[in-house]
C-alpha cells in the first residue's frame, strides 16, 4: 500500500483547516510593540508547551532518524547535544526575565551599546532565518516520503509555510503560546506513534540486536566520528548558544513570574529529551526492519527514513493515521517556525528599525514587524530549496547562536568585558568558523598539523574536513581570546551602565509588575544589594537561592535519569 489515501488527505485538510481557523479565531487586536512581541501573561502549564513546541520540530526527528540510520543509537546526541545544557536553563530563566526586556539585543545595548545590539540583531535574523529554513527542509522531507512522494516536499513546505505565517503575524507572540498548547499534544503523538508498530514487527530490543549490521549501532557512544569528544564538544556549544538565541527571550520573559518561565523553559526542554528518545529508537527499529525484509540499506536515502517508515506502516493499522501523522508533522513545524520568524521580526522592529525611525505610532512599529516577519521566511524557504540536506543544514545553524552567545556570556559573567571585547568575540569566532571551512586551511592542518594523525581532521566520503569537535574549540577559543584581549587593551564600561546591568540582574519581578520600557525598573523599584558567589578580577557570578539550587540539582537528577533510563533499556 502506498502513497496518500483519501480518508489521509481528509484528515490532513480538516487539521489544516482548524488550525488556521483556531489561530485567527484567537487573534486579538494588539495595541502595543510590547504585547505582538512579549506578553508577559502566562502560566507554568502554558510556558511548558511554549518551550516544549519552540524547541521540538519535524527536521529534530529527520536529524535524529538520519544520524541513528548511520551510527546507530549514538545519532541521538544530534538533538541530545542540549541535554547537558538543561538543568542550565533554571538558571538562566530567571536572568533573562530580569532584564525586563523585548528582545535579547535590548540587553546587549544596554550592557554594551547600540552597535553591539544592531550586530546581534543582524546575527539573529540570520540565525532566524536558517532555522526556519531546517524546519522547512526536515518537514518536506517527511511529507514526502511518508506519502510515497504523493505530496511534494517543496509543496508540503509552501503550504505550512502559508498557514503559520497568516495566523503568527496576525497576532504575535501570544496568539503562538496558546495554540503551542494545543499543538504540543500532536507533537508528542507524531513523536510516538511510529514506535509501537516498527518494534512490535522487528521483534523487539532482541530483533533489533540481530539484524542491524554493526555491534556498535547499540552503543549510545560509538567509536569513530559520534565518541566522547564530540558529545562533550557538542554540549558546551550547546550551553554557549542557547543564550544566544533570539527566542530565548520569548520562552524565558512571557511568563507572569520568574517561576513561570524557568519552570516552562526547563521541563518543557526534558520533555523534548523524551521525545528524542523515541525518534532514535524508531529510527533503529525501522533499519532492523528493512534488514530483516532483505532490502539493501546503501539504496535508502537517511533523510528519507523517518517518512518512509510511517508509510510502510500506518496505512496498514488503521484508514487515516497516516493522515493523523503527516497533521503532526506540520504541527511541529508550526510551533517552531512562527515563533523564530517573530523573534526575526521582533529584532528587526526594536533593534534596527525603531531606532532608525522614531516616533512613529506603536500600530506602524506592528506592521513593520509583520512585513520582515515575511521576508524572514521567505528567506527560509529559499533556504530550505537550496540546501542538500537536514543534517548539512542542522550544522550550519548550530554555530550561529554561540558567534553571539561568546559576547554575551562574557558580558554577563565579567564587568571588564567591552563594547569592542563584545566585537571582537563575535568576528573572531565567526571568522575562525568560515576559515575552517576552507579547503586550504583544511589542507594545511592536514599536512603540517598532522591533522589526521591527531584527529584534528575528518574524512568521509573522499573529503576532509576539520573534525566537528575540533571546529567548535577552534572558533569558541577565537571568540573567547580575541574578547578578553581587545577588553582588557580598551577602558572599560561606564559605571553607571554596569550599576544599571547588574541592578537588572538583581532584582526579583514582583506581581504584576509592568514593564514600560526595555531593561528598565518600575517607578521606586531599588535593586537589592548584592550577594556575590565569585567576585574576583571582574568575575561576576551572584550568589544562588535555595530555589535555583534545587531546580539545578533536580535537573541534574533529570540527566542522569535520562541517560540511567536509556542505557538499561537499550541493554534490557
Amino acid at each position: 500500500m502506498s502513497g496518500l489515501q483519501t480518508v489521509d488527505l481528509a484528515v490532513l485538510s480538516v487539521y489544516l483547516v482548524a488550525v488556521l481557523a483556531v489561530g485567527m479565531g484567537l487573534v486579538r487586536r494588539v495595541n502595543s510593540v510590547a504585547e505582538y512581541f512579549m506578553p508577559r501573561r502566562f502560566g507554568k502549564a502554558m510556558m511548558v508547551t511554549h518551550a516544549f513546541s519552540t524547541g521540538t520540530a519535524a527536521d529534530q526527528a529527520v536529524t535524529v532518524a538520519s544520524a541513528t540510520f548511520t551510527y546507530g543509537l549514538s545519532g541521538i546526541w544530534y538533538q541530545w547535544l542540549w541535554l547537558f545544557a538543561t538543568p542550565f536553563y533554571w538558571l538562566i530563566a530567571p536572568v533573562m526575565r530580569r532584564f525586563r526586556a523585548t528582545t535579547t539585543a535590548d540587553v546587549l545595548s544596554l550592557r554594551f551599546s547600540p552597535s553591539v545590539a544592531m550586530l546581534f540583531a543582524l546575527v539573529g535574523i540570520l540565525n532566524m532565518t536558517v532555522k526556519i529554513g531546517v524546519l522547512l527542509k526536515g518537514s518536506g522531507a517527511l511529507v514526502e516520503a511518508g506519502t510515497g512522494g504523493s505530496i511534494n516536499g517543496k509543496l508540503a513546505m509552501a503550504l505550512v509555510t502559508l498557514i503559520f505565517v497568516i495566523y503568527g503575524t496576525a497576532g504575535g507572540l501570544g496568539t503562538v503560546i496558546v495554540v503551542d498548547f494545543f499543538q504540543g499534544i500532536l507533537t508528542v503523538l507524531f513523536s510516538v506513534m511510529l514506535l509501537p508498530f516498527v518494534m512490535h514487527a522487528v521483534g523487539g530490543l532482541e530483533g533489533i540486536r540481530h539484524a542491524v549490521p554493526r555491534a556498535s549501532m547499540m552503543s549510545l557512544v560509538a567509536p569513530g566520528e559520534i565518541g566522547l569528544f564530540y558529545v562533550v564538544m557538542l554540549s558546551l556549544q550547546s550551553l554557549v548558544g542557547i543564550i544566544g538565541q533570539p527566542f530565548v527571550m520569548g520562552v524565558c520573559g512571557a511568563g507572569r513570574t520568574e517561576m513561570d518561565g524557568r519552570f516552562g523553559f526547563m521541563v518543557g526542554n526534558f520533555v523534548k529529551r523524551l521525545c528524542t528518545i523515541a525518534w532514535c529508537l524508531t529510527a533503529l527499529a525501522g533499519v532492523a526492519w528493512y534488514v530483516q525484509q532483505g532490502v539493501d540499506l546503501a539504496k535508502l536515502k537517511p533523510d528519507n527514513l523517518y517518512g518512509d517508515i510511517a508509510q510502510a506502516f500506518l496505512p496498514r493499522v488503521l484508514p487515516g493515521l497516516l493522515g493523523v501523522f503527516l497533521a503532526a508533522i506540520l504541527a511541529c513545524v508550526m510551533n517552531s517556525c512562527v515563533a523564530y520568524m517573530i523573534a526575526g521580526a521582533g529584532l528587526w522592529t526594536a533593534n534596527l528599525y525603531r531606532p532608525a525611525v522614531p516616533g512613529k505610532s506603536a500600530r506602524h512599529y506592528i506592521n513593520a514587524g509583520r512585513l520582515a516577519g515575511l521576508a524572514i521566511v521567505a528567506g527560509g524557504l529559499a533556504f530550505a530549496y537550496w540546501v542538500p540536506n537536514v543534517v548539512k543544514a542542522l550544522e550550519i545553524w548550530l554555530r550561529i547562536g554561540p558567534v553571539m552567545g561568546i559576547a554575551f556570556w562574557m558580558g554577563i559573567l565579567w564587568r571588564r568585558t567591552t563594547t569592542a571585547g563584545a566585537w571582537a568575540a563575535s568576528l573572531a569566532a565567526f571568522g575562525m568558523w568560515l576559515l575552517s571551512t576552507v579547503p586550504a586551511f583544511v589542507r594545511f592542518v592536514e599536512r603540517f598539523l598532522l591533522g589526521q594523525t591527531l584527529g584534528f581532521v575528518w574524512r568521509e566520503g573522499g573529503q576532509s574536513e576539520i573534525y566537528e569537535p575540533w571546529g567548535i574549540a577552534l572558533y569558541l577559543a577565537a571568540g573567547l581570546l580575541a574578547g578578553l584581549v581587545v577588553s582588557l587593551a580598551t577602558g572599560p564600561a561606564p559605571a553607571e551602565k554596569l550599576a544599571r546591568f547588574y541592578g537588572l540582574i538583581r532584582t526579583p519581578i514582583t506581581p504584576g509588575e509592568r514593564v514600560e520600557e526595555p531593561c528598565t525598573l518600575p517607578p521606586g523599584v531599588i535593586p537589592p544589594p548584592p550577594q556575590r558567589l565569585v567576585h574576583f578580577a571582574g568575575l561576576e557570578i551572584p550568589m544562588p537561592s535555595r530555589v535555583s539550587v534545587a531546580g539545578f540539582l533536580a535537573g541534574w537528577l533529570g540527566v542522569a535519569a535520562l541517560i540511567g533510563g536509556f542505557v538499561l533499556l537499550v541493554r534490557s
